[in-house]
């Protein structure tokens, strides 16, 4: 569908003109009907938990009974102890924790998401340090925004205007 076709489809969904919407996961981000109560996701394997728990929350945003099923092409141990954290986990916060102790960090750099991880990302367990490293790196872009004073972390990082987000 073409976007502004998308967006009436939405907002007609969001007024209660169409009762049944079937999409893509595209509707993972940003999209807020209340009147939505029942989500059905299918390859539930193929999604990360970040993600099922991002669709799952597409209907938990009124007082109304919400309904999350879940059907899975694979009936692995794997696929089921993942999606029994899915239904176990109060918060993304739970569902991150169990990814990065049964899938692994990944690397801080790179391609790779998962497996086994590399220093950068073993070094992000260690709380106090990631907040000392968010203030520090905070504090020298205040000061320097484009990084003339460290040319190290500019020849680093390349050009922070047209590859790092600093979120």
């Amino acid at each position: 569908m073409k976007p502004k076709e998308k967006e009436d489809v939405l907002n007609d969904f969001h007024d209660n003109k169409i009762q049944i919407l079937t999409a893509t996961s595209v509707v993972e981000v940003g999209i807020n009907v209340p009147n939505a109560t029942m989500i059905v996701i299918e390859g539930a394997e193929r999604f990360g938990l970040a993600q099922l728990h991002q669709l799952r929350g597409r209907v938990m945003r009124s007082s109304f009974q919400p309904y999350c099923f879940v059907f899975t092409g694979s009936s692995s141990q794997k696929t089921k102890e993942r999606l029994n954290a899915l239904a176990k986990a109060k918060n993304g916060f739970e569902l991150a924790e169990y990814d990065l102790r049964f899938r692994g960090p990944g690397e801080l750099s790179g391609a790779k998401q998962w497996g086994i991880s590399d220093i950068g990302m073993e070094a992000l367990k260690n709380i106090k340090m990631v907040e000392a490293a968010r203030v520090e790196s905070q504090k020298i872009l205040k000061q320097d925004p484009e990084l003339k004073k460290h040319p190290l972390i500019l020849q680093r990082l390349g050009s922070p205007k047209n590859e790092i987000h600093f979120e």
